[in-house]
Order: structure tokens, then C-alpha cells, then sequence
């Protein structure tokens, strides 16, 4: 592929990157493809979001998911992907792919962002259903290391950017329903 981004990381991330291709195996090359589409475009958070908003119980759940969905994918897609512009470690190494390659940059994950940023969100509000979704983002936010499509720091700070987003969207729908409750 033609590098069109910077190319910077850190010689650790290459060798965790190359580490995760030492553990590479049927199961695994069947398994991780699966479990990062499910980030794909954030369709599954989107419509976790959407289930939420529909239940009425959950519908608090599902506005905090929708800002912070909203919010944090502002950041890293609008501002922080095309401003810093990361190349891809499967743009500079040739590997065999499992998943397509990605034509948009790198930095930061918005796999891992989307993943954290409802997990989160859902947490803040349901225990009961926030772990197994704090289980799956960081299996997507994973899986984007295994399918060699991020660097990890790429991973790290979308999932910490979605961590923000999730505690940050609920004093945001603290406020507005105290708002609207008067």
C-alpha cells in the first residue's frame, strides 16, 4: 500500500505487534477477524445504542451511549485521525492479512474508542450488563493488535478516549435530566 501518513512507533509496539503473529493459530485466525467486525463502523454500538434507547427502562443507558458514541468519535475521527495522520502497521509490513486493510489512519483506534466509550457508558448505569460489554470491548480493542491494523498505542489511547467519553456522557445526562426534571 502507498504510505501516505507518518510513520512513527515504538520498537515495543512492532515487537508485540510480531508477538501476536508468534501466537497465531487456526482458532485464533478463525475467532479475532470475527470479533473485530463486530467494531466495525461502531454498527454493533450503534445498535446496543438503539436497543437501549428503545427499551424504556435502559433509555437513560441508551442517551449516554448515544453521546458518548457522538462525542468521542468527533475526537478521534474528525479531529485526531486526520490531524496526526499515523500510518498503519500493515501499510509499512507486509503481512498475511486477515481482515481488509484499512484506507483511513491510525491513531488513535475507533474500534477500541466506540467499544470503551458505550462499555462504559453502559457501566456507569448497569453493572449487571456493563461487564460482559467491558469483556467485549476490550476483546475488539485486542483483536485490532492480532489482525495487525493498529499499533498499540493506537489502541490504548482510543480505549482511553472511550473511557473518558463513557464517564464524561454520564454527568452529561446527569445534567440534562436534572434539567428537564425541574
Amino acid at each position: 500500500m502507498d504510505n501516505v501518513g507518518q510513520v512513527f512507533y515504538y520498537q515495543w509496539e512492532m515487537d508485540l505487534l510480531h508477538w501476536f503473529q508468534s501466537i497465531r493459530n487456526d482458532f485464533l485466525d478463525f475467532i479475532f477477524p470475527k470479533i473485530t467486525v463486530l467494531g466495525n463502523a461502531g454498527l454493533f454500538w450503534i445498535g446496543l445504542t438503539i436497543i437501549l434507547l428503545i427499551i424504556p427502562a435502559k433509555r437513560k443507558t441508551g442517551v449516554q451511549a448515544a453521546i458518548a458514541l457522538v462525542l468521542t468519535a468527533f475526537i478521534c475521527n474528525i479531529i485526531l485521525k486526520p490531524g496526526i495522520m499515523r500510518s498503519r502497521p500493515c501499510w509499512i509490513e507486509e503481512i498475511e492479512m486477515l481482515v481488509s486493510i484499512p484506507h483511513d489512519y491510525s491513531f488513535p483506534s475507533g474500534h477500541s474508542n466506540a467499544s470503551y466509550a458505550v462499555a462504559t457508558a453502559i457501566f456507569t448505569r448497569d453493572k449487571k450488563l456493563g461487564i460482559p460489554s467491558l469483556v467485549l470491548a476490550t476483546l475488539i480493542a485486542v483483536s485490532r493488535l492480532y489482525v495487525f491494523v493498529h499499533w498499540p498505542t493506537d489502541v490504548l489511547a482510543g480505549s482511553i478516549i472511550g473511557i473518558c467519553g463513557g464517564i464524561a456522557s454520564f454527568f452529561i445526562v446527569n445534567l440534562i435530566y436534572k434539567k428537564w426534571s425541574k
